[in-house]
C-alpha cells in the first residue's frame, strides 16, 4: 500500500475515536509528566491495573521535581506490584537531567525526549504528539496488529527495523493539527475492536472496508511473530523465617533482576527439609519448627523461578539481627519495604497482601 492509501484510514479512525475512545485518567491532561508516567506504567502492564498506581504515585509525587528528589525506598514500594523496577529507576533518572539541564520541565523536542534515559522511540513519540502535538507516530503492539491486518503485511512484527519502517509510514499520514488523538485512537482500536486472538470486531471496525487482512478474511494470520525462545527455568527454596509475628526479609543487590527490592530469604535449587534446616542453622539462627508450604512459579520474560518453600519458626534472636536480614512484621513490610511480586504466593502468607 502506498501513503495515499494509508491516509485513507485517517478520518473514520478518528470519527470512531470520538465516539468510542476510553476515558483514561491520563487522557485528561496535557501536562507532559503525566503523560510520561503513564506509557511507562503501561508498558506490559494492562490499562485496568495501571490506574490505581497511577493515581497513588501522583498523590505521592505529584510533580517531576517531587520524582526528581525521592527516596529510592519510597520510589520502588509506589511501584511494588509493576514489576519491571528498571523502569521507574530510569524515570528518575531522566526526571534529575531534566531539573538539571530542562529546568524542571520535560522538552517540548521529540529527539531531546529520545535522548532522555528510559524513553524509547515509543514513549517519546507518546510524549511528544499527545502532550506537545508533535507529529510523531507511535508504534506498539496494537498499533503494529491494525497496521499488518490493514496491510497484509507478513513481516516478523519483533523485527526492529520493520517497526521503524512502520513508524515513518504512519509519520507520513499522521495529522499534523491533532497528532495525539491519531496515536491514542490507534492504540484504542487495537485494544477494543482489531484486538489479539481468534475473533478481531471486524464488524463493527471503522477500517475494515481498508483492511486487506479482513478482505481476504485472513485477519488472525496477522500479525506474523517469530516463535520465541524457551525461558530459562530456575529452581530455588524459599524460606518465610519467622520470629514471633515477624519475618525476615534481605534487600536485593542494587544491579541485575528486581535491583534494590526486599525479598525472603532464599537459595537456588531445590532443599528438602533436612538441606533446608542446615542452610536455616547456616545463617546463625535457631531453627524450632519447619512446615512445608505451598509451592510456587513466577514467570518473567526470559525465565521462570520455579520455587519451593518452608515456613520456619526460629528462637529468639540473640540481641540483633544476623547480618544482611531485617525481620519485620506485615505492617512494616507494606508500609516501609518493597517486596516484588514475583513473591506474591509468600506475600500473602506472610499476611501482606
Amino acid at each position: 500500500m502506498k501513503a495515499t492509501d494509508y491516509a485513507d484510514i485517517v478520518s473514520p479512525l478518528l470519527t470512531w475515536y470520538a465516539a468510542n475512545g476510553r476515558d483514561l485518567p491520563w487522557r485528561n491532561t496535557r501536562d507532559p509528566y503525566r503523560i510520561w508516567l503513564s506509557e511507562i506504567m503501561l508498558q506490559q502492564t494492562r490499562v485496568e491495573a495501571v490506574k490505581g498506581y497511577y493515581a497513588r504515585f501522583l498523590k505521592a509525587l505529584p510533580s517531576l521535581a517531587d520524582l526528581a528528589a525521592a527516596e529510592e525506598e519510597q520510589l520502588l514500594k509506589l511501584w511494588e506490584g509493576l514489576g519491571y523496577y528498571s523502569r521507574v529507576r530510569n524515570m528518575q533518572k531522566a526526571a534529575r537531567v531534566v531539573m538539571e539541564e530542562y529546568g524542571g520541565a520535560l522538552p517540548a523536542d521529540h529527539d531531546a525526549l529520545l535522548g532522555l534515559c528510559g524513553i524509547g522511540p515509543y514513549t517519546a513519540a507518546a510524549i511528544a504528539s499527545i502532550a506537545f502535538s508533535i507529529p510523531k507516530a507511535v508504534v506498539d503492539g496494537n498499533v503494529l496488529r491494525v497496521f499488518t491486518r490493514v496491510c497484509a503485511d507478513a513481516t516478523d512484527i519483533g523485527d526492529a527495523q520493520f517497526k521503524k519502517a512502520v513508524a515513518q509510514k504512519l509519520d507520513a499520514i499522521i495529522p499534523t493539527e491533532e497528532p495525539g488523538t491519531f496515536n491514542q485512537a490507534m492504540m484504542d482500536l487495537g485494544a477494543m475492536v482489531c484486538a489479539p486472538g481468534q475473533i478481531p470486531r471486524c464488524d463493527i471496525c471503522p477500517l475494515s472496508s481498508f483492511c486487506r487482512a479482513h478482505l481476504a478474511h485472513e485477519e488472525t494470520a496477522y500479525p506474523v511473530r517469530s516463535k520465541a525462545k524457551p525461558r530459562k527455568i530456575e529452581k530455588m527454596t524459599v524460606f518465610l523465617i519467622r520470629d514471633g509475628e515477624n519475618y525476615a526479609i534481605r534487600k536485593r543487590q542494587e544491579r541485575g533482576l528486581l535491583a534494590g527490592m526486599y525479598e525472603p530469604v532464599h537459595t537456588s535449587g531445590w532443599l528438602d527439609e533436612e538441606e533446608a534446616l542446615t542452610f536455616i542453622k547456616g545463617l546463625h539462627l535457631d531453627p524450632l519448627h519447619i512446615e512445608r508450604i505451598e509451592d510456587a512459579v513466577h514467570i518473567f520474560t526470559h525465565k521462570e523461578w520455579h520455587m519451593r518453600a518452608y515456613e520456619i519458626r526460629v528462637g529468639s534472636l540473640p540481641g540483633k539481627e544476623p547480618q544482611g536480614l531485617v525481620f519485620a512484621d506485615p505492617t512494616q513490610m507494606r508500609q516501609t519495604y518493597p517486596l516484588p511480586s514475583a513473591f506474591a504466593v509468600y506475600k500473602k502468607h506472610m499476611g501482606v497482601l
